[in-house]
């Protein structure tokens, strides 16, 4: 694979992106079916430290990490999957549900 300088909006054109689709707007989180999912909100057994758990995801394994990857990406945080939960650093549930409910998923806002 070489290198190409761009030199122009035309080379810009040409250029294929793998998170585009062909209407050029980026792909979203959906699965393939809505997701009725849960926000909460927990700082117990994390040594005080703040996280939003997304409960009730349906899906294999794969589809999760697939899932809390992008989203992680998409919000700039860090997090991880445990035991069949996605665990988000930080209380951020209006922004999580803000945009899960923009690409058409269902979400609770659990707790305080």
């Amino acid at each position: 694979m070489s290198i190409k300088k761009i030199s122009s909006f035309e080379d810009l054109k040409k250029i294929k992106f793998n998170d585009l689709d062909d209407n050029h707007s980026f792909k979203d989180l959906t699965v393939n079916n809505t997701q009725n999912l849960e926000a909460h909100f927990s700082n117990k057994s994390r040594g005080g430290k703040t996280v939003t758990i997304l409960k009730g995801f349906v899906g294999s394994i794969e589809e999760l990490k697939d899932f809390s990857k992008k989203l992680k990406n998409y919000l700039g945080v860090g997090g991880s999957v445990k035991n069949g939960e996605i665990l988000i650093q930080g209380n951020i549930r209006d922004k999580i549900i803000i945009y899960l409910e923009s690409i058409g998923h269902k979400v609770k806002r659990i707790g305080g």
